[in-house]
This record gives C-alpha cells, sequence and structure tokens, in this order.
C-alpha cells in the first residue's frame, strides 16, 4: 500500500468520532511495520484518549512492539498538556521511526511544535500527505480553534424554482430520502441545530439527529416575543435533549405574563437567553447568541432557518458555509416561501457569495455547497472581500 493509501485509512477512522469529539478535531492514526497495519486508532470522544494513544493501546493489547515502525496520522500530533498529556512524547516513547502527517494544527499551542518535537529526537517527519483531504474533514475545528467562534452552517431544502414550500405552506417533502439522510449527518456533526420560531409553529420539528448511535446537537429556538407553545415537541423533550431558547430582554420586562412563562419553560428544562434585541428587526442580537454559545464551547452550528433568521444571520455576517439541497421540482407560487428572505440587497454587486464551492448528486436531487465570502470596505472607502 502507498503512503497515501494508509493516510486513506487513517482518514476513515478520523471519521468515526464525527459528532462526539467536538470542540476537538477529527484524528485518525495507523501505525505500519514492514508493510502491514499493526495498530489503528482514533479520537473517539471528547476528553477520551487520541487517536496516536488508541493506536498504540491497539498494539500494546495483542503485544505487537512498535519499535521501528512508521505512524500515519491525520493532524499534526499534540505536544501540549490538555485533558490528555502530548502525543509527542508517545510516539516518542514507543520508539516510532517515521510519522507522516496530513494536516497541520493550527492550535497556538501546537502549530509546528509537535513536528519540531519529533524531529529533535530523530524522528522523521513527512508533512501533507493527503492534506487537502484531512484538511476537509476538521473545516470546524479549524475555525474554532483560530477564532473561537462557532462555524455556521446555512442550510437548507428547496425546489428548482426556489422554492421551499408550497403557497399552501406545505414542505413534507422537497427532497428524497437519501438528502434527508444526508441532513441527519450534517445535524451529527454539528454541536447545535438552530431555526426561528416561525419554523416551530409551522412544523412543530424535533430537531434531532435520527442516525442510529448518533448525537443530539443542542436546539436553539430564536424567538424574539418568546411565543414558543408549551406543548411543542420541542418544550416537551427539553428536559432529555438540551434546548436553548434565545429571546430578546424587551420582552422580559413586557408584561407578568411573560415572566412567568420564562419560568415555566425553565421548569419544562428549557434554557432562557436573553439579549439586547437588534435595531433594525426588535430580533434577537445574533451576535450576542454566537458569543453566548462560544462561550458553552459549542463550537458549530447547523442553521435550518426559516427565511428571516437566515437573512440576519447572513446580514451579520455570521455564515461561514451554505448546503443548499436542490430537488429538481417546479412548485412555483407568488407567495410560496424561500430559503432567505428578509429585506433583501439593493444590487446584485452586494450578494453574498460563495467560493470553493462543488456540486453533487444525492439520490434524485442535486447539493451545492460552498464557503461564504462578504464584502466589506476598508477605512478608505475601497471595497474588500472576507472570506470565511
Amino acid at each position: 500500500m502507498t503512503h497515501e493509501g494508509y493516510m486513506a485509512e487513517a482518514l476513515e477512522l478520523a471519521k468515526r468520532g464525527t459528532g462526539f469529539v467536538n470542540p476537538n478535531p477529527l484524528v485518525g492514526a495507523v501505525i505500519v511495520k514492514d508493510g502491514e497495519i499493526i495498530g489503528r486508532g482514533w479520537h473517539r470522544k471528547y476528553g477520551d484518549l487520541h487517536a496516536e494513544r488508541n493506536a498504540f493501546a491497539d498494539c500494546d493489547a495483542r503485544g505487537i512492539d512498535c519499535r521501528g515502525a512508521d505512524m500515519y496520522v491525520t493532524l499534526e500530533p499534540c505536544c501540549h498538556h490538555g485533558k490528555q498529556p502530548p502525543c509527542t512524547d508517545a510516539i516518542i516513547e514507543h520508539g516510532i521511526k517515521r510519522v507522516f502527517v496530513g494536516s497541520g494544527d493550527p492550535n497556538i499551542l501546537v502549530a509546528g511544535k509537535g513536528i519540531k518535537i519529533l524531529r529533535e529526537h530523530g524522528i522523521e517527519v513527512v508533512e501533507g500527505v493527503l492534506r487537502e483531504e484531512c484538511d476537509s474533514i476538521n473545516d470546524i475545528f479549524f475555525y474554532w480553534i483560530t477564532e473561537k467562534w462557532p462555524f455556521v452552517t446555512a442550510k437548507y431544502a428547496m425546489t428548482l424554482d426556489g422554492k421551499t414550500a408550497c403557497f399552501t405552506g406545505e414542505s413534507k417533502w422537497i427532497t428524497g430520502e437519501e438528502a434527508r439522510l444526508d441532513v441527519q449527518y450534517e445535524r451529527l456533526k454539528h454541536s447545535a441545530i438552530m431555526v426561528g420560531i416561525g419554523t416551530v409553529l409551522a412544523d412543530d420539528p424535533m430537531l434531532t439527529c435520527r442516525i442510529e448511535g448518533g448525537r443530539n446537537p443542542v436546539r436553539v429556538i430564536c424567538d424574539s416575543n418568546l411565543m414558543i407553545p408549551f406543548d411543542s415537541k420541542i418544550v416537551q423533550t427539553a428536559k432529555d435533549i438540551p434546548t436553548i431558547i434565545a429571546t430578546t430582554s424587551y420582552n422580559k420586562r413586557k408584561d407578568r405574563d411573560q415572566v412567568e412563562k420564562r419560568w415555566k419553560l425553565r421548569e419544562m428544562g428549557c434554557e432562557i437567553f436573553s439579549t439586547h434585541s437588534d435595531s433594525e428587526r426588535r430580533g434577537v442580537n445574533i451576535g450576542f447568541l454566537l458569543r453566548y454559545l462560544a462561550n458553552k464551547e459549542i463550537d458549530s452550528v447547523l442553521l435550518e432557518g426559516g427565511g428571516e433568521l437566515t437573512y440576519s444571520m447572513f446580514q451579520a455576517g455570521c455564515v461561514n458555509r451554505v448546503k443548499a439541497y436542490i430537488a429538481p421540482k417546479i412548485f412555483g407560487g407568488r407567495t410560496a416561501k424561500t430559503p432567505v428572505s428578509g429585506l433583501g440587497i439593493r444590487h446584485p454587486d452586494d450578494a453574498y457569495t460563495l467560493y470553493d464551492t462543488k456540486i453533487s448528486s444525492v439520490g434524485d436531487d442535486y447539493v451545492i455547497e460552498g464557503r461564504v465570502r462578504y464584502k466589506r470596505y476598508n477605512q478608505f472607502g475601497k471595497i474588500i472581500y472576507v472570506n470565511k
């Protein structure tokens, strides 16, 4: 097998940690000796052993000597004490001869230091093996560790004519089963899922991850007027699934009923977070909300609408990635809902644009995804672009 083949094996192992390691990275490792894989490991759960140490444990459990072997690891080995000791120590202690690394670690506590330590101990290090593929599985971690801010993916399903529902409001189902299953993996990948109160009132969703053995994301409901019903599925299951109701401090003072409703929602398991309303909509202040989520170490948010909330997130410059599922169907309807509504932009030149885009098919549907580029002006009035 080639170096790329061994790293591909490590990549597949890394993906097994999806949904369970946040806000840590996905990492996989394999140990190779005499052309055979003798140990496999991946980071299984936040706070548990890292991939390298799990690979060594695999060898140790079967009495296999790792000395003189090669290690393939998808991310630069850590060299600092966190919830686990440095993986560089374990690599040195086990007598590994060569280490092949996929991605560099942007964490300021590592950032090349892990590779430097290994080389200082006489271990050959080869960098950048399947780097693009290794980078791609940790887009959330790379953003989180450098910005300390949640990575936001705006996800929606629409018809070929850009509708998210019929003019009657009916929306089940726009896309097929394969696309809907793919959405469940997105829910597993992200730490939180966010919708507006309109979505809750219209669909009464659960917002859970329906993958066997999966993990439910934290549910975040933007509800500026605290309209969420007590009998909604969200509230009824709040003691079992972490749920945050984001509202405005304006409503906190509004009347006695609002105060009592807050207390009742808390008793039913909901966490209530209040922000000052933003100046334009009297809605939840998106920046304050995301800062609050960041302080709770929520590294990522899957934004599932509706249209007003999605536009507000774009307007605030908070969407990093778009994933649009497009069904080859036509709904029509001048009043039928669209994925992004709000006031909208004034001129085509002001559009939010995507880069690093890709198009793929899922069952009978298509997926367009990419990172978001924002148009900004510098202090001299010159247009600059900010990639998120």
